[in-house]
């Protein structure tokens, strides 16, 4: 028998840092967003690459924001209003799908790569073409659990068919592909920071984006559709200057004065400062967590004839460290995860095929049926550990020590 040793898929360590932060907010005297929020902003465009960044009060409303912006930019919403569909990934955390839907879309799941779990790309052309360019709002590939798509590929797709190319980064905070991070590789990136992300801020999202229409209706949507976006009150806590310079307002304030219809998708200071200290040491997340990856690869190796390690790359900010179980396998996912529980290890199932395996799109189930063959097996055969900065070298031989337990004797 095996001793039990607590590993946690993720973890948060609130210590000195944190705690001064937070108390930063609340001597402030502002919890909306405001200073702490603009900096966090400053902070993470810098990082990404990118000219603007938009902090949300999620990376589901960033998703939500992105597609009310199509709608209502000067060169987007003319090419897409009659168009219908979004193309994305079947396996993935269900918002990105909610978010499409929601917003008045279609998705449209294409296959997957078992490995990376990255969109298929002859899947891609084959939809664009299946469903006719004119019917395809945007590409909308998810860099699942730190893994990049292929971006040039796909860039060149909705370049030659005239479609809108957006990121969901939500679970990539620093990945790299072709030298440039993930979220700066198209029109526009969202970003997560949720708990249980490489950057933790408890609930927080952002866009970001080179554009300055989308940086402009992004300000602007994310509040009620207000007329003002300059943001400089909330960074100086000043009065906008359009109140002064604009004579059309007439006596309305122009953070009350409002010519789209949007929705409230701020933020607070709170999880922008809790988020802004997490960037103090990004580079350490970064590398402790691929570190830990390259370390049970290596221990674990000797499993890979019974199933899929996680591919390791040095550009890769990973979120988890995934598992997929193969054919022979010895024993059910089900079985498995509660074998590792029993032994301390909290682990997780990898999301499901949203079409056909997640009760809420149920209506699509026949549609896909036996279309998405990489994805319902992930879907069913796939699940996830922590790999997070927060292991010590303990924990990370528990991890080995319950795998050669569990499998020396079975395979």
């Amino acid at each position: 028998m095996i001793n039990k040793l607590s590993v946690p898929v993720g973890d948060f360590h609130l210590g000195s840092a944190e705690k001064n932060a937070i108390l930063e907010v609340l001597e402030n005297g502002k919890i909306s967003e405001g200073v702490m929020t603009s900096r966090f902003e400053d902070s993470f465009k810098k990082y990404i690459g990118t000219k603007y960044c938009i902090a949300t009060s999620s990376g589901t409303s960033a998703l939500q924001l992105i597609f009310l912006i199509m709608k209502n930019h000067s060169k987007f919403r003319q090419k897409i209003e009659k168009r219908k569909y979004i193309i994305t990934n079947p396996v993935n955390y269900i918002a990105t799908a909610n978010a499409i839907t929601l917003s008045g879309y279609e998705p449209f799941f294409v296959d997957i790569n078992k490995k990376d779990f990255s969109l298929k790309i002859e899947e891609v052309e084959d939809a664009v073409t299946s469903l006719g360019k004119e019917n395809v709002a945007a590409l909308l590939p998810v860099h699942v659990l730190g893994y990049p798509n292929d971006m040039n590929r796909l860039r060149k797709i909705a370049d030659e068919n005239d479609i809108l190319l957006i990121e969901d980064s939500a679970e990539a905070h620093g990945t790299i592909f072709n030298g440039k991070r993930t979220g700066s590789l198209s029109s526009a990136g969202i970003f997560s920071f949720y708990i249980a992300h490489n950057i933790q801020a408890g609930e927080m999202g952002c866009i970001v984006t080179d554009e300055k229409e989308i940086y402009k209706l992004a300000r602007s949507l994310k509040a009620n559709g207000r007329i003002c976006d300059c943001n400089i009150c909330t960074r100086s806590k000043g009065v906008c200057p359009h109140y002064e310079d604009n004579s059309s307002l007439g006596d309305f304030d122009p953070r009350f004065y409002h010519h789209l219809i949007g929705l409230n998708f701020k933020t607070m200071e709170f999880q922008s400062a809790l988020a802004l200290t997490q960037m103090e040491k990004v580079d350490y997340i970064f590398s402790a967590r691929q570190d830990n990856v390259k370390y049970l690869n290596e221990k674990l190796v000797k499993f890979n004839d019974v199933m899929f390690l996680p591919l390791y790359s040095k550009d890769v900010s990973y979120l988890a460290y995934p598992l997929v179980l193969k054919d022979n396998f010895p024993f059910e996912r089900h079985e498995f995860r509660k074998k590792l529980e029993d032994c301390g290890i909290e682990n997780r199932p990898i999301f499901g095929c949203i079409p056909t395996q997640q009760p809420a799109y149920s209506f699509l189930r026949e549609k896909y049926k036996g279309k998405l063959k990489n994805a319902e097996y992930v879907g069913s055969k796939g699940l996830y550990l922590g790999c997070h900065q927060y292991l010590n070298l303990e924990q990370l031989d528990h991890i080995v020590n319950v795998l050669e337990y569990l499998l020396d004797g079975v395979i």
